[in-house]
């Protein structure tokens, strides 16, 4: 049975970091690419990053360049997010998402491409 789970979230003060973790178990992270989305309440889901099957393809939303960092470790099934400078707008549940859909490239914006979800992890900016 396919299971995606994320880890890592928490409550962190503004500027801080926090690692996110998606792990894939009942399939191979080989044939997939991963995004990471969030949603705030009140708030549309939005696509933050991701990653193409063979990890040579990294998108990010704007808001998050050069402060966020995908990669993947297909040995061990996992899709890391790596957030630093955290900023009260980045207060959302993040959600992973592994889509077969995509040979070559990713995407941010095509939700139906992912077709396995994990049920998020909340990440809290506050003082």
């Amino acid at each position: 049975q396919w299971q995606v789970v994320e880890s890592g979230g928490g409550l962190v003060q503004p500027g801080g970091s926090l690692r996110l973790s998606c792990v894939l178990s009942g399939f191979s992270l080989d044939f997939f690419a991963i995004g990471w989305f969030r949603q705030a309440p009140g708030k549309e889901r939005e696509g933050v990053s991701c990653i193409s099957r063979n990890g040579r393809i990294l998108n990010y939303v704007d808001s998050v360049k050069g402060r966020f960092t995908i990669s993947r470790d297909n040995d061990k099934n996992t899709v890391y997010l790596q957030m630093n400078n955290l900023k009260s707008e980045d207060t959302a549940a993040y959600l992973c998402a592994a889509g077969a859909k995509y040979q070559v490239g990713c995407s941010m914006t095509e939700e139906e491409g992912y077709a396995y979800w994990g049920r998020g992890t909340q990440v809290t900016v506050s003082p």
